[in-house]
């Protein structure tokens, strides 16, 4: 049988127990204040902390001073050439009759790449011969008139001699002596058109010849831009139909240097260059010319250097844009700092106002920063070290560099000496 409580009996219990009743009621509030006392402390810890990195704490990265040797290169990009490239073209017009090669054939002096249809060309072969021969039967009709007159000229002397002069009249003499000089005359001018027509017919048979288009060089097809049926037209301007490489085992690379760099480059440097289609290899080159013509493009000066480069395994191509570095100055042994370091200013140290009561950190912004230490314009390059955890300066005089490195010229600093290039304060 359930037995019910009694409620009188059951709050003695309970106030008994500390379950109920004042008791409790002011030990709860004993562990409220405890736990809010906590949470204070805790938050005046963190702002000091946070006081403290934010004025003092920081981390400075360093990169030691080496010695090596430093390489001084000029940047600078272009194409590479053949070193003879060729451009075939046409003298006369016509109608292409055969095409004999094609895209990357190689091809000898004299080889037959194509021919224009010559049957109007053989034509006028033909009558210029047979303008010839007319010419060539002139001068021997000429020549039998010559003849003719100076036999009737001497036989008419003869027979004034004969008659002591009596016959035949002096009129008659002349006469026949302007018949002979006209005789000799047409002579010459038979002669003349014999070269003439001959003269004609070797113009004819030159334009014949150059119906059969031929290579000029040994060499490779780098484009062909001509088809059978196809009518080229060479009056005014002579049409390109096909491109010619003489070596390609042989290439130019033409790079354009800007005018700051120029002066340093020179005859005889090496170089290297990488182009996009083998980006893991770096080829060799030579510099060979450096042209004095400037080349300006949007305000930007530049001169053409070329570079000799040794393709004996076919691996570059025509038209590939190369990123070359000319190889302008070496220094051996060198005591070489970071380029990071020579750019690198310690941060401006903070005044902090002192802490409220002695305790609580100052309020945000409260710290006051000194004006940073700015070198004078022209001032010798300097570094920094720390020393008893404060950065000094090291006053340099630098030499070469290569963009990443400097050579020290004199100055203060020894291998594996750390010098300042960057600092961290931990806010990010």
């Amino acid at each position: 049988m359930k037995q019910t409580a009694n409620p009188a009996e059951s709050a003695e219990i309970r106030e008994t127990l500390g379950i109920d009743g004042p008791g409790a009621r002011r030990r709860g509030r004993r562990r409220w204040l405890l736990w809010g006392a906590v949470a204070v402390a805790a938050v005046v810890v963190l702002l000091a902390w946070r006081a403290r990195r934010g004025g003092d704490a920081g981390v400075y990265r360093t990169e030691p001073v080496r010695r090596g040797d430093l390489t001084v290169t000029v940047t600078a990009t272009g194409e590479l050439e053949p070193v003879n490239q060729v451009e075939v073209g046409t003298e006369i017009s016509g109608i292409i009759e055969t095409v004999a090669v094609d895209y990357n054939d190689p091809v000898r002096v004299g080889q037959m790449l194509a021919r224009i249809n010559t049957d109007k060309l053989n034509a006028q072969v033909l009558q210029a011969r047979a303008a010839l021969e007319v010419a060539e039967a002139r001068l021997l009709e000429s020549q039998a008139t010559v003849l003719e007159a100076t036999n009737e000229l001497a036989r008419l002397r003869h027979v004034r001699e004969l008659s002591d002069g009596k016959v035949p009249s002096q009129h008659e003499l002349d006469a026949s002596e302007a018949k002979r000089k006209r005789a000799e005359a047409e002579e010459v001018s038979a002669r003349a058109q014999i070269t003439e027509a001959r003269a004609t017919l070797d113009a004819v048979e030159t334009d014949l010849a150059k119906a059969t288009i031929r290579a000029p060089i040994d060499g490779i097809v780098l484009n062909r831009q001509v088809e059978i049926g196809q009518t080229v037209a060479a009056a005014f301007q002579t049409p390109v139909l096909f491109t010619l490489a003489e070596d390609l085992t042989r290439m130019e690379l033409a790079v354009d240097v800007d005018e700051a760099d120029v002066g340093r480059v020179a005859v005889g440097q090496r170089a290297t260059f990488t182009v996009d289609a083998y980006p893991e290899r770096t080829f060799a080159a030579r510099v060979v010319e450096v042209r004095f013509a400037p080349e300006t493009v949007e305000g930007v000066v530049t001169y053409e250097t070329l570079l000799s480069v040794d393709n004996s395994d076919l691996l570059l191509r025509p038209g590939m844009t190369a990123t070359a570095d000319v190889i302008v100055e070496t220094v051996d042994d060198a005591v070489l700092v970071a380029n990071a370091a020579l750019r690198f200013t310690p941060p401006e140290p903070e005044i902090r106002p002192r802490r409220i009561g002695g305790i609580l950190p100052p309020p945000p912004g409260a710290s006051v920063r000194q004006p940073a230490e700015v070198p004078d314009e022209g001032a010798s390059p300097r570094v920094w070290v720390l020393r008893e955890g404060k950065p000094v300066p090291i006053e340099l005089i630098v030499g070469a560099t290569d963009g990443e490195m400097t050579e020290v010229a004199s100055g203060e600093v020894e291998p594996g000496l750390e010098l300042l290039v960057d600092f961290d304060d931990g806010e990010d």
